[in-house]
């Protein structure tokens, strides 16, 4: 009975021990400021996070320099746009450079391939203030038979290019890539005209039915 008890005693005594060396170690690992009685436990960033962090700055100028102070052609949207412009040289290489005249437009309005091509332009660039079928949002709905900056069908393509109102409908000749995407956008436009959708009242004092 006496032997356990001392085997007892000794456990604890090296229960003890390992948990004053244990406090020990943990406070040596704490900051010496505390919030509402918590102190700060200090577990150090390890060296490669703060080695990648430095490098991160240092190279931060180089990267702002090279890509948004140089050429427009060295950031991933200029890359994007280039190579844009090169699948549509390729794709319009059959039609070659249009005009935006009545007869082109008259012509290219009535043949769906190229037609969807101006679609793809219209909602690109065009929904946000004519709505995603024409229906006139911010912009004049483009559905209906009124018109503001518009006499005829080639005016279409004149203002998609150099814009109208001031600059409210912005100069889109400037923006796109290609002649061609302004021709066929006017003629999808154009194509509108023949389907007239509920949307933004009226605007404009001249009535065009018919583009013929």
């Amino acid at each position: 009975m006496k032997t356990s008890v001392t085997g007892e005693s000794d456990v604890d005594s090296n229960v003890s021990s390992d948990a004053s060396v244990l406090s020990e170690d943990l406070s040596e690992g704490l900051l010496n400021h505390s919030y509402d009685g918590i102190q700060e436990y200090d577990n150090p960033l390890p060296g490669w996070w703060k080695f990648l962090f430095w490098v991160t700055i240092l190279i931060s100028p180089i990267y702002y320099f090279y890509f948004h102070a140089g050429p427009e052609s060295r950031t991933i949207h200029g890359q994007f746009e280039a190579h844009k412009a090169e699948i549509m040289q390729v794709r319009f290489k059959d039609i070659g450079d249009l005009k935006g005249d009545r007869e082109t437009l008259l012509k290219y309005m009535k043949q769906k391939e190229w037609l969807a091509v101006g679609k793809s332009v219209f909602e690109s660039n065009c929904r946000n203030c004519h709505g995603g079928n024409g229906e006139g949002v911010i912009g004049p709905n483009l559905t209906d038979s009124q018109w503001k900056n518009v006499a005829a069908i080639e005016d279409l393509y004149t203002v998609i290019d150099q814009g109208a109102a001031n600059g409210a409908m912005p100069a889109w000749g400037k923006r796109l890539s290609h002649q061609n995407l302004i021709v066929l956008c006017a003629a999808y436009v154009a194509s509108l005209n023949e389907n007239p959708l509920p949307g933004k009242a009226p605007e404009g004092n001249r009535e065009i039915k018919s583009w013929e």
